[in-house]
């Protein structure tokens, strides 16, 4: 039995480098590629891949956000966080979502095999580098476990967030969510309500700053 992979990330480029170094794998299979966590949220559930390999950083929803609504959907499909950022919030957030590994997009093509088979075998794999981070916090016996402020959001808060944050209009977000007008601008007032935000600048670059949206 091969391991179906689902690979979603932003570039072009980047998605098919990761193709053509797992299809040369007897053991692995990918089954689609997507371009944006909302895509990837939607083939993961359609198609229904052992693992989903998801760029943290990815327009309409970003990586963090999809991890959450795959593992929600459906907890056996395995979501392999794929990031630029060691910063231990990113790492923790992702597997808070419900992510089974965290990979460095520095990392050598073994490595991507190994921790494809590792989340495929229901066991957690984190690139060495952001082990050692989280370890390293912990020795110091200072984790960060204070709640941040977007994790007060809703799902759908964040999701809306990430959208006025990427320039879209209320009129656009309506539509892309399939709710009312009137809708996404109660979730605009309660987002910057519990965010302490009072206009879409200071919301863009709150997005981009906690990573909720790439900066391209």
């Amino acid at each position: 039995m091969k391991i179906r992979v689902l690979l979603a990330d932003d570039h072009n480029i980047v998605r098919e480098g990761l193709m053509s170094l797992l299809e040369k794998e007897p053991d692995i299979e990918v089954v689609a590629m997507a371009d944006n966590g909302r895509t990837a949220v939607q083939l993961a559930g359609e198609l229904k891949p052992d693992v989903a390999v998801l760029d943290i950083a990815m327009p309409e929803m970003n990586g963090i956000e999809a991890t959450r609504r795959i593992s929600d959907d459906d907890p056996g499909i395995k979501v392999l966080a794929l990031s630029m950022h060691s910063a231990r919030r990113f790492v923790t957030e992702a597997l808070s979502a419900g992510a089974k590994g965290y990979l460095l997009k520095d990392c050598a093509a073994e490595e991507l095999v190994r921790a494809i088979r590792t989340v495929a075998g229901n066991e957690t794999y984190l690139s060495p580098k952001v082990a050692g981070l989280i370890v390293k916090d912990y020795l110091k016996h200072t984790p960060d476990s204070s709640p941040s402020a977007e994790s007060s959001l809703t799902n759908r808060e964040r999701e809306v967030l990430q959208l006025i944050a990427e320039g879209e209009c209320t009129k656009e977000i309506a539509f892309k969510l399939s709710v009312s007008i009137k809708t996404v601008e109660t979730h605009r007032q309660q987002i910057m309500k519990k965010l302490n935000l009072h206009s879409v600048a200071e919301l863009t670059r709150y997005a981009i700053r906690e990573g909720l949206t790439p900066l391209d």
